[in-house]
């Protein structure tokens, strides 16, 4: 069951609606993505990264997504 760069996207999208986002990866099951918003501001990045990692829980647990890659950060 492949997934795709955009199917990622809107589900990140759901959780940070004003975040910049760019996701990366052509094989279906591997990717990277780079989220840049606001109510990261403060936070560590292991906190940042888990709130993205709680958007992508149902493409990961349905075996969908393999691996996701993430940078994140607040705006400069």
């Amino acid at each position: 069951m492949a997934i795709l760069a955009s199917d990622i996207e809107a589900l990140i999208r759901e959780g940070f609606p004003n975040a910049q986002i760019t996701v990366q990866g052509d094989d279906g099951q591997h990717f990277a993505a780079e989220v840049i918003d606001e109510s990261f501001r403060g936070k560590s990045r292991v906190a940042q990264q888990r709130a993205v990692n709680a958007t992508v829980k149902s493409a990961i647990d349905s075996g969908a997504l393999h691996a996701l890659a993430l940078t994140t950060k607040a705006p400069d």
